[in-house]
């Protein structure tokens, strides 16, 4: 499969939130079904690699199949990865500013408890509360019921990539400013992450706001990425992202890929069986699926189909690797093919487009905002940097 080159015009912000929102839906709902196989298992599945929406890996006896029961996983269904990135939005959409770690206990947590909404996976009308992952339960635990202060209430909950796989929104309402978004990131996710996990959240919301950059490419959003990123998260996008350069079609790459950042993964090599190392506090690791998604955003030159299949062709963690993917190859420009995002709008009963269309308008209060403090703070320092008694 050759990619195909990013759109030539300049996507302008709502394009590249709607990309950014809509690609990482759809990459969320490709990945699902062969969420936690090989590619070798994935390919033997369904008669070669996937290159579309597939239906459950179990097939009809998705209700009652281990492990995948009772989630259908599959014919365009979005996972907790979507989920939760809206519910995010709709944070945003009710402080309209940055956020901390403190408007996730004030305002997701009871988002996730209260309110019942279209669950995809259950193909029935729940509590959000009820899908998500024990890693996001933490919140509502620690939060809800703990009464942790939220700034470090994601100390002890496992380190995966719970945080990062919703925190395209914080890229995106820090368009084209990577270090804005990771500092927000950072701060959102301390209530639900610790370690590699909440660096990964950081980076992962850097590399959107990258994206979102005029005249951004694959190795621009790389290159963010590696300035702002700490410890084994840096070095694990590193030695990935070198990999990805030697190749130019997924094929080639999902074995390397795998390999480069393997010395970085605490998972281990059977992803339903983590070692008993898995997922514990290091700075020596990080998670799998940021440094895979970058590559093959790499691999595919930007080219959203192309990424994104590649990612969910790796397998492993491919949902949350292709929703990482997808938001990526959305902001940059890249279009969302639309037989994806329609039938998995329609399987999925939810409206991919209502989310980017809020949270632009919010983006664009945010921006004011910012640009009204900004001028504040100047003025008060050419104030002060032309008072009595100073000097150059």
């Amino acid at each position: 499969m050759t990619p195909k080159a990013v759109e030539s015009h300049e996507a302008g912000l709502d394009e590249r939130i709607t990309g950014a929102l809509v690609g990482a839906a759809v990459g969320d709902a490709l990945g699902g079904p062969v969420e936690g196989y090989s590619p070798d298992q994935i390919a033997e599945r369904h008669g070669g690699r996937v290159h579309g929406i597939v239906g459950p890996w179990n097939g009809e006896a998705w209700r009652t199949a281990r492990p995948i029961a009772p989630y259908h996983k599959g014919d365009g269904h979005v996972t907790d990865d979507t989920l939760m990135t809206h519910a995010l939005i709709r944070v945003y959409a009710t402080v309209r500013d940055h956020l901390d770690a403190y408007a996730i206990a004030d305002h997701l947590v009871p988002d996730l408890m209260t309110t019942p909404r279209w669950i995809p996976e259950l193909e029935a009308e729940a509590l959000p509360l009820q899908r998500i992952f024990l890693a996001e339960k933490w919140l509502v635990a620690r939060l809800h019921y703990g009464h942790v202060d939220p700034r470090e209430a994601g100390v002890g909950n496992i380190v995966n990539c719970g945080a990062a796989m919703y925190m395209a929104p914080v890229g995106l309402v820090n368009a084209a400013a990577p270090a804005g978004a990771y500092a927000e990131a950072l701060d959102i996710a301390g209530a639900h992450q610790s370690s590699y996990g909440r660096e990964a959240a950081g980076v992962f919301a850097a590399a959107v706001a990258a994206a979102c950059a005029p005249g951004a490419t694959p190795d621009s959003v790389v290159t963010a990425c590696l300035a702002l990123a700490k410890d084994g998260t840096r070095t694990a996008i590193e030695k990935v992202c070198e990999e990805a350069s030697r190749h130019r079609d997924f094929e080639s790459a999902l074995l390397p890929l795998r390999r480069a950042v393997t010395p970085y993964d605490t998972v281990g090599p059977d992803y339903r069986r983590p070692s008993l190392g898995a997922r514990r506090p290091s700075r020596l690791h990080a998670i799998e699926e940021l440094p895979v998604a970058l590559g093959m955003l790499l691999v595919a030159d930007g080219d959203y189909r192309h990424a994104v299949l590649g990612a969910v062709n790796y397998g492993r963690d491919c949902d949350s690797i292709a929703t990482m993917a997808g938001a990526l190859a959305g902001a940059l420009g890249s279009p969302v093919p639309d037989e994806w995002s329609k039938r998995v709008a329609e399987a999925s009963r939810l409206d991919l487009w209502e989310p980017a269309r809020t949270l632009a308008e919010v983006t664009r209060h945010v921006v004011a905002q910012d640009t009204r403090r900004r001028r504040s703070h100047e003025s008060a320092l050419a104030t002060l940097l032309g008072g009595p008694g100073c000097s150059d």
